[in-house]
């Protein structure tokens, strides 16, 4: 029997009752790229909605994994989580994906592929490079502009957005990357991480390499806060202290 190589689904969730159900079936509907072995791990950060009994009965699925924070602790805390159980249960490679319905998992098709292919360690998702987005706020556009472009000053990337929160990663970045952040400046330090991280170059033993990283555009619905968007001023305040602690200090 071929093996077939294992997809963690890494869905950080908190307060979602009224969509982890919808997220999930959306999931469902799309089978995974490659004829994968895809498991989702569904962490759920202390939601006080009812929504962790949902993860839970979800849970009973085969192909999902629960995992229950017993206090918020913060999307990084939950991706974090994600990311060790997902490594425990033998992945070889991992997505990144929200619980909001935001982000359409037709797409991770583009982002898996280059990693399937043989051509990328890891991918970042881009909304800026032409699909279908859901037209929002200017100033978080904008926003995101800066701390994007402030981002590739430090790591000398050329990437369109490093808050998009899809991002795959091969088998050998899953196992050395570790996240410190807690909450919403994970994003630009996985980033800040990826752009240090070398891997063993089968090419020439005894050497390393530098990450081989791609972007792939993607489809944005995004959320207003009356929706439940949770992303706060403060939070882009917080990614730029994380630009300059993890590419200067750490």
């Amino acid at each position: 029997m071929l093996y077939r190589m294992r997809l963690a689904v890494i869905i950080p969730v908190y307060n979602e009752r009224s969509l982890i159900e919808k997220a999930v079936a959306r999931l469902d509907a799309v089978p995974p790229p490659g004829r994968l072995d895809r498991r989702l791990f569904l962490v759920d950060d202390g939601s006080t909605d009812g929504t962790a009994d949902i993860v839970r009965r979800l849970g009973e699925r085969a192909d999902i994994t629960a995992v229950l924070h017993p206090a918020n602790a913060g999307k990084g805390a939950a991706i974090r989580t994600g990311l060790s159980a997902a490594l425990k249960a033998g992945a070889d490679l991992a997505i990144i994906h929200d619980a909001d319905l935001e982000y359409d998992p037709a797409d991770h098709e583009a982002i898996l592929r280059p990693i399937l292919d043989g051509r990328a360690d890891a991918v970042i998702g881009s909304r800026f490079l032409g699909q279908t987005h859901r037209v929002l706020y200017y100033w978080h556009r904008i926003a995101n502009q800066v701390i994007t472009q402030f981002s590739n000053m430090m790591t000398n990337l050329n990437l369109t957005d490093i808050e998009c929160c899809l991002k795959a990663f091969a088998g050998p970045v899953l196992a050395q990357l570790r996240i410190q952040e807690d909450r919403f400046g994970l994003e630009p330090e996985i980033v800040a991480r990826l752009a240090r991280m070398r891997l063993h170059d089968p090419d020439n033993p005894g050497r390393t390499r530098p990450l081989r990283i791609y972007e792939a555009p993607v489809s944005y619905a995004g959320r207003t806060y009356a929706e439940g968007k949770k992303i706060r001023w403060t939070d882009g305040l917080s990614a730029l202290r994380c630009i300059l602690k993890y590419n200067l200090f750490s």
